[in-house]
C-alpha cells in the first residue's frame, strides 16, 4: 500500500502529466500562428518550426478597426450580459431555495422542464425578431440563449440550501430583514464560490458566442469578436479558393490560410487565459457543492 509521501509524490507526477498534456495543445496552435504558410503546409505541426513568419497578424491587423470594435462589442455583451445573469439566476435560485416558499417545488419544475425540451431555433427566431424586435441591435448578442440557464439556477440552488442554514434566515426574519434584504445581505454574500463559477460559465458562452450573431446580426459594427473572426477565415478561404486566377491568384496564394485560422483561435482564448487564475480558486467549490443535491 503506497504511503502518503509516495502517494503525493505520484499525484505530482501524474498531474503534471495531465498539465503538459493540456498546454501541449495550447502551444501547438501558438507556434503554428506564427510559422511561415509555406512551412506549415510541408512540415505539418511543430514546436520547433524552421521558419518563422507573423503573416497571419499581419493579415488580421490589416482589419485592425474592426478588430477592435468587435472587440469593444464582445466585452461589452460579455460584461453586460454576464452581470445581468447572475442577478437574474441568483435571485430566481433563491426562492426555489425556500423551504417556506410553497411555489418553490412547481418553480423548480418549470426551471428544470427547459433542460428537457425547448422551441426551437426557427420558433426562438421568430419571437425574437418579430416580437422583440432586436435583430441588428446590441440586444442580439444578450438576451437569446444565455442570459438564463436552468443549469446556473439549479447550481446556485443547491448552494443556497446546502450551505446557508435556515437558522440563520430565521434569524434575519426576526430582527425584521425582509426578503430582498436577506437576499442581499446574507444570500448572495454567502454564495461568492457559486456565483464565481457561474459568471466564468457564462462569461465564456459570451464571449465565444457567435450564433447569436449569425442569426441576428448584419450590422457589421455590432460583429462580436468571434462572428468577425469567422467572417475573416471565411474570407480568407475564398481567396484561397480563386487561386486559379492568373497572376492574381499567385498573390492570393501568399495569403496565410492554416496560419491565420490558429491566429485567430490564440486571439479568441487569450483573454480568458488571463483572466481564469484570479477566479480558478472559486471554481472547484462552487461547482462541487453546487452540484450536490440538496
Amino acid at each position: 500500500m503506497l504511503t502518503s509521501k509516495k502517494f503525493n509524490r505520484f499525484a505530482t507526477i501524474f498531474l503534471a502529466i495531465l498539465v503538459c498534456l493540456t498546454v501541449f495543445p495550447i502551444l501547438l496552435i501558438v507556434m503554428a500562428s506564427i510559422t511561415d504558410e509555406n512551412t506549415l503546409l510541408r512540415e505539418g505541426y511543430s514546436l520547433f518550426p524552421s521558419k518563422f513568419s507573423a503573416g497571419a497578424y499581419y493579415y488580421i491587423i490589416q482589419q485592425g478597426a474592426m478588430i477592435f470594435r468587435a472587440y469593444g462589442v464582445t466585452i461589452f455583451t460579455t460584461l453586460i450580459g454576464t452581470v445581468i445573469s447572475l442577478m437574474l439566476t441568483t435571485m430566481l435560485a433563491y426562492p426555489m431555495s425556500r423551504k417556506s416558499f410553497k411555489y418553490s417545488n412547481a418553480l423548480s419544475f418549470f426551471v428544470f422542464f427547459t433542460m428537457l425540451f425547448n422551441g426551437g431555433i426557427v420558433p426562438s427566431y421568430i419571437i425574437w425578431t418579430r416580437l422583440f424586435h432586436i435583430k441588428n441591435t446590441i440586444f442580439a448578442l444578450i438576451l437569446p440563449n444565455y442570459l438564463v440557464s436552468a443549469v446556473n439556477v439549479i447550481l446556485v440552488k443547491n448552494y443556497y440550501s446546502n450551505n446557508v442554514p435556515d437558522a440563520l434566515i430565521e434569524a434575519a426574519q426576526i430582527d425584521g430583514a425582509k426578503e430582498m434584504q436577506i437576499f442581499w445581505k446574507i444570500m448572495f454574500p454567502l454564495a461568492k464560490p457559486v456565483v464565481a463559477t457561474i459568471a466564468l460559465f457564462t462569461g465564456l458562452s459570451y464571449w465565444n458566442d457567435w450564433t447569436n450573431g449569425l442569426y441576428y446580426i448584419d450590422d457589421a459594427k455590432l460583429y462580436s469578436v468571434q462572428l468577425l473572426l469567422m467572417k475573416i477565415m471565411n474570407n480568407v478561404d475564398m481567396l484561397k479558393s480563386n487561386i486559379s486566377l492568373g497572376g492574381a491568384g499567385e498573390a492570393l496564394a501568399q495569403v496565410p490560410g492554416t496560419s491565420v485560422r490558429m491566429a485567430i483561435a490564440v486571439i479568441g482564448v487569450l483573454p480568458i487565459m488571463v483572466i481564469y487564475p484570479f477566479i480558478q480558486k472559486y471554481l472547484i467549490k462552487g461547482v462541487v457543492v453546487g452540484a450536490v443535491k440538496g
